[in-house]
C-alpha cells in the first residue's frame, strides 16, 4: 500500500442496511433513494445499499440504487448462502461500481448456540462464499460476525483464508458492542501480526453502540491499521445503534494533526444528509448530539459567550458551517420569490429537483400566511417534509376539531384517494388527537394501534412550526410518521396520515408481488 492510499480512511455508509434495521425505521424505495443520492453528494466511498436475499423489496431497493447512483461503490450484504450471494450479484448487476459484501458468525457463542457448526465448517463456508462471490464481482468484502468475542488465533485463521480465496476487504466488526478501545486496538495489531497475507486486503470495522463506545472503538481500529469504517448517518441501527458518520469523520478531520489520516467527505454536506435521514425515519437527533445537534454550537453560559465574543476557538473545535449549519436567522418572508426560495435552500445544503422545490415553495407560502417571520429552520422542516402525505394514497382535504374542556372532542376529515376519491367521516375521543386518528382510520379503512406520540418545535416564536412524531404497529410491525404545522392537531394528522400512506402502500405492493412480509431483516454484524 502506498503512503498516500494508507492515509486515506474510506467511509462506508451502511444507513440503507444496518440503519434501516433500527426498529420502526423502514424505508420506502422512492425515500432510500433520497438518503442514496444525498450519501453520494457526502461523498461516501461504498454504500451499503441493502441485503438483496432478505424479500424482493430489499432486492428492488438495492437494484434501483445500483441503476441510479454513480459514483460510490454500491455494495450487498450476503450471507454465506449460495442463493443470497446469487440474489446480490443480480441486484448489482447495473453498477459500474460493486461490491458483494459475505458474513459468517465465528464467536464461540455463535458457533455453539445459533450455528452448531465446528470451527473448520465455518472456514470452509466463508472460503466457498467468498470465491462464489469471486465469480460474479472482483470487489468482495468478509465479515466474521462477532469478531470481537471471536478467539484471536481462530479469527485470524479465517482471516487468512478468505484473503486466499479472494477477499479484499476484511472488516472486524463490534457486533453487540462488546469490546473497548484498547482491546479493540490490540485485536487489529495482533491480525496485522498473525495473518501473513493481511496486506492484500484493506482492514475494515463495523462498530455497534451498546456501550456508547463506537466512534472511540472506531477511531482506535484506525489507529491501529484499520483504512475502512463501517457507520451510518446520525448513528441509527439495530439496538443502541451503530457507529455515527459524522461524528467519526469529524473527529478525524478536527484531530487531523493527531491521526494524520483524512477521508473524501465533503463535510458541508454533514447537517443536510442529518436533516435528511431524521425526517425520512422519524429518528429525532437529541438537540445534544455531537456535530450534528441543535446545541452542537450553542452557547449558554456567560464565560462560554464572552471568550465567544472574543474568539470563538475559545469553545468551538469546528466551526458550524464546516458541517454545513448556517448561522443566518430570520431569511424569508410572504413576498419572497422562488428564485429566492431556491437560493436559500441551496444554501443550508438541500439539493432538490424542480418538482419537490415546486411543492416546498407551496408550502413555504401557506406557512408564510400563518407566520409573522419565517426561519432556517422552517425552511428546513419544510423541505423534509416536502413529500410528506403527497406520496401517498390518501391526502387531507380539510381537518375540522371541536373540544373543549369537560366536552367530548369531535373531528372531521375530507380526504381523497388518488384513485377511488372523496371520502368524509367523523369520530369523537377523549381529546382532539384521539378524535382526529379515529376519524382518519374509519376514512382510511386502516386500523393502527399508537406505541408513542412525540411533539417538539422546529422554530421559534409564538408562531412556531410543531412537528408531530408517532410510532404505531400495524400486524405486528413499527411504522412511524411525521408531519409538520403551526396547529399541532394538523401536525398530528399529518403524521399518522403517513403512516396510513406507508401502510396502504405496502399492502399494494405485497398484494401485488405475492408477498408477506418485505419488511423483516434476517441478518446483522
Amino acid at each position: 500500500m502506498n503512503e498516500q492510499a494508507d492515509k486515506r480512511v474510506r467511509i462506508f455508509d451502511t444507513t440503507l442496511r444496518d440503519g434501516e434495521q433500527a426498529p420502526g425505521c423502514s424505508m420506502t424505495l422512492r425515500e432510500k433513494l433520497r438518503v442514496a443520492a444525498a450519501l453520494r453528494d457526502l461523498r461516501v466511498d461504498i454504500i451499503e445499499a441493502g441485503f438483496a436475499a432478505a424479500s424482493p423489496g430489499d432486492f428492488d431497493a438495492v437494484k434501483a440504487i445500483a441503476e441510479g447512483i454513480e459514483g460510490p461503490v454500491i455494495c450487498s450484504l450476503a450471507r454465506c448462502h449460495p442463493g443470497d450471494i446469487e440474489r446480490a450479484a443480480r441486484a448489482l448487476e447495473p453498477a459500474s461500481n460493486r461490491r458483494i459484501h459475505v458474513f459468517v458468525a465465528t464467536s464461540e457463542i455463535h458457533r455453539k448456540y445459533k450455528l452448531e457448526l465446528a470451527k473448520e465448517e465455518i472456514i470452509r463456508r466463508a472460503v466457498d462464499a467468498v470465491k462464489l462471490a469471486r465469480e460474479s464481482c472482483d470487489d468482495v468484502e468478509f465479515s466474521p460476525e462477532d469478531a470481537s468475542r471471536t478467539e484471536p488465533a481462530y479469527l485470524a485463521e479465517v482471516v487468512q483464508a478468505v484473503i486466499e480465496a479472494g477477499a479484499r476487504t476484511i472488516n472486524i466488526p463490534d457486533t453487540v458492542g462488546y469490546t473497548v478501545p484498547s482491546e479493540f486496538a490490540e485485536l487489529f495489531g495482533y491480525l496485522n501480526k498473525h495473518v501473513s497475507n493481511i496486506d492484500q486486503a484493506v482492514l475494515s470495522v463495523h462498530c455497534h453502540d451498546d456501550l456508547g463506545m463506537a466512534v472511540a472503538n472506531s477511531l482506535a481500529a484506525v489507529s491501529a491499521g484499520a483504512r475502512q469504517i463501517e457507520c451510518t448517518i446520525n448513528g441509527i441501527g439495530e439496538r443502541a445503534g451503530n457507529c455515527s458518520l459524522e461524528e467519526v469523520v469529524m473527529a478525524l478531520s478536527t484531530r487531523a494533526e493527531h491521526f494524520g489520516l483524512d477521508t473524501g467527505i465533503d463535510t458541508r454536506k454533514l447537517y443536510p444528509t442529518s436533516r435528511l435521514v431524521a425526517s425520512i425515519t422519524g429518528m429525532h437527533v437529541p438537540k445534544n448530539k455531537a456535530v450534528v445537534g441543535e446545541n452542537a454550537f450553542a452557547h449558554e453560559a456567560g464565560i462560554h459567550q464572552h471568550g465567544m465574543l472574543k474568539n470563538a476557538s475559545t469553545y468551538e473545535i469546528m466551526r458550524p458551517e464546516d458541517v454545513g449549519i448556517s448561522r443566518s436567522n430570520l431569511v424569508l418572508g410572504k413576498h419572497s420569490g422562488r428564485h429566492a426560495f431556491r437560493e436559500r435552500v441551496e444554501q443550508l445544503g438541500f439539493q432538490v429537483d424542480d418538482s419537490e422545490l415546486n411543492r416546498a415553495f407551496d408550502e413555504f407560502k401557506k406557512l408564510a400566511d400563518r407566520k409573522k417571520e419565517l426561519f432556517d429552520s422552517d425552511i428546513e422542516a419544510i423541505i423534509m417534509n416536502a413529500e410528506g402525505v403527497s406520496t401517498g394514497p390518501w391526502s387531507i382535504d380539510e381537518l375540522h376539531i371541536s373540544a373543549g374542556t369537560g366536552k367530548i372532542a369531535a373531528g372531521a376529515v375530507q380526504l381523497t384517494h388518488k384513485e377511488t376519491g372523496t371520502v368524509k367521516e367523523a369520530a369523537v375521543g377523549d381529546g382532539p388527537i384521539e378524535a382526529a386518528f379515529t376519524a382518519l382510520e374509519r376514512a382510511t379503512g386502516i386500523d393502527l394501534e399508537l406505541r408513542n406520540f412525540e411533539v417538539r418545535s422546529v422554530s421559534v416564536g409564538e408562531d412556531a412550526q410543531g412537528e408531530v412524531t408517532v410510532t404505531v404497529e400495524y400486524n405486528g410491525q413499527s411504522f412511524r410518521g411525521n408531519g409538520i404545522s403551526t396547529d399541532i392537531v394538523e401536525a398530528a394528522a399529518r403524521a399518522y396520515l403517513e403512516v396510513i400512506n406507508r401502510v396502504a402502500r405496502r399492502k399494494t405492493r405485497t398484494q401485488d408481488a405475492g408477498e408477506t412480509d418485505t419488511s423483516q431483516k434476517i441478518a446483522t454484524i
